[in-house]
């Protein structure tokens, strides 16, 4: 889908910064950063209060903002301005995720699950180290994914492209690592 004259004036508004630009510009996309935040999170299976979600969002709109607006500087005009910042956003939030800047409440998924619990591997991708320790277990294209999905936060299109099979089978190897980390879990405790 190409750049809409509507999003082509508000972005010309912004990098120019005429008055009211910034709130147009937020008031047409704030639906957008919040959905993305939703998803990111749930596909994480993250849990967000209100106030961690207004932070996702707030990360995603000063990312734009930074360096004068330099991501909208560098858009290359040749899709829509919604799906440049969805990806923009997507990756904000993932960043600001690992990054280990959210309250490890967030990042975990809730309380730290025992050793033994059956818990997917991505509530305790709050502590990398233990991440690492469990790749360890892992081996050839299923270390590979689980390491680009929980650690570089890429999605399935991204790692299936990277690790030469189709999106469609990173979810299933993603499942059977998981067992096996569980497995390799419930053994060490």
């Amino acid at each position: 889908m190409a750049l809409s004259e509507i999003d082509r004036d508000l972005l010309e508004r912004c990098i120019e910064r005429k008055p009211r630009a910034w709130e147009d510009f937020v008031d047409r996309f704030m639906g957008l950063a919040v959905h993305v935040v939703n998803h990111t999170a749930r596909v994480r299976s993250l849990r967000l209060t209100s106030e961690d979600r207004e932070d996702l969002c707030a990360a995603v709109f000063l990312e734009i903002i930074k360096e004068d607006f330099a991501l909208l500087r560098h858009f290359r005009r040749q899709c829509s301005l919604a799906t440049y910042l969805a990806v923009v956003a997507r990756r904000a939030v993932v960043r600001e995720i690992l990054s280990h800047k959210m309250p490890a409440q967030l990042a975990a998924g809730g309380p730290e699950p025992a050793a033994h619990d059956s818990a997917p591997v991505e509530q305790r991708i709050s502590d990398r180290d233990e991440v690492q320790r469990l790749l360890e277990e892992l081996e050839g294209h299923e270390a590979d994914v689980v390491r680009m999905y929980h650690l570089e936060g890429k999605t399935y299109q991204e790692i299936g492209s990277t690790v030469g099979i189709s999106a469609n089978s990173v979810g299933p190897l993603l499942s059977r690592a998981r067992e096996k980390l569980r497995r390799a879990g419930t053994q060490r405790s």
